[in-house]
């Protein structure tokens, strides 16, 4: 059994051997017309920055793919100008950009009805941030009622809807570990629908282990924070210096 490296190389190496593989590259719209394809799907937890980077890396294999944008969330903000250079810049590349839903940032559980509604609000204020459609939504720390409720969305699609868990075999690589092995898996051939979850965050150029990406990305943060209040307060080398950060 092979174990799959978190670098860019390597997931390059995953999407040629589905290309070697027969798999086409579906979205979930398009991928009822396919009897062999593969939907790959990323929830953008942490960064867009790293998100775009690993879009890159598609698209410069010809391959599309769906990003899934929360709206409520402390680490990035969609309706800021970098964000939103990164989210038109995803665009561009080809890839569709979707709903990461959190049903937890609410506060408190919600009734299926309020879930749906609030899941069509969401992405008509995504829709109006991309100026495009937002027709695809995925969960964010889903609790059990609302995985086994197969929830209907008019005109949006739920890539947690059962379709994509029975007819497709589902494959995540969650907290930075994949749960089966995802290459041996793609060799055999043995299914023909699959459904690949991956997130952005855990890929670099080299190997990292979980403790080096996560005390990475925390330190990091003072630096991006300089940069925000060089943007929003004048003269800011002359009350902190950037070395000093």
């Amino acid at each position: 059994m092979r174990q799959m490296n978190f670098t860019y190389q390597a997931y390059a190496d995953m999407l040629a051997l589905l290309k070697d593989g027969g798999y086409r590259f579906c979205d979930y719209h398009t991928c009822a017309q396919q009897p062999r394809c593969v939907i790959l799907r990323h929830d953008i937890d942490t960064s867009l920055e790293q998100a775009l980077r690993l879009a890159e890396v598609e698209a410069a294999q010809g391959v599309r793919s769906t990003w899934f944008v929360l709206l409520r969330t402390d680490f990035y903000n969609v309706f800021s100008l970098s964000a939103r250079r990164s989210l038109q810049k995803l665009l561009a590349l080809g890839h569709e950009v979707g709903l990461h839903f959190d049903e937890v940032a609410y506060g408190r559980p919600l009734s299926e009805e309020e879930t749906v509604r609030n899941i069509q609000t969401e992405c008509g204020i995504l829709s109006t941030v991309l100026e495009r459609p937002v027709t695809c939504v995925s969960m964010h720390r889903p609790s059990q009622a609302t995985l086994e409720a197969d929830l209907q969305i008019p005109g949006i699609v739920n890539s947690y809807g059962k379709t994509f868990f029975r007819d497709f075999k589902y494959l995540s690589d969650s907290r930075r570990r994949w749960r089966e092995p995802v290459l041996d898996i793609i060799r055999t051939g043995e299914y023909d629908r699959l459904h690949i979850l991956t997130h952005a965050f855990w890929y670099h150029e080299q190997e990292e282990d979980i403790a080096e990406t996560v005390g990475n990305f925390v330190r990091a943060a003072n630096g991006e924070r300089y940069v925000q209040m060089k943007d929003n307060i004048t003269d800011l080398a002359s009350i902190l210096r950037e070395d000093e950060v």
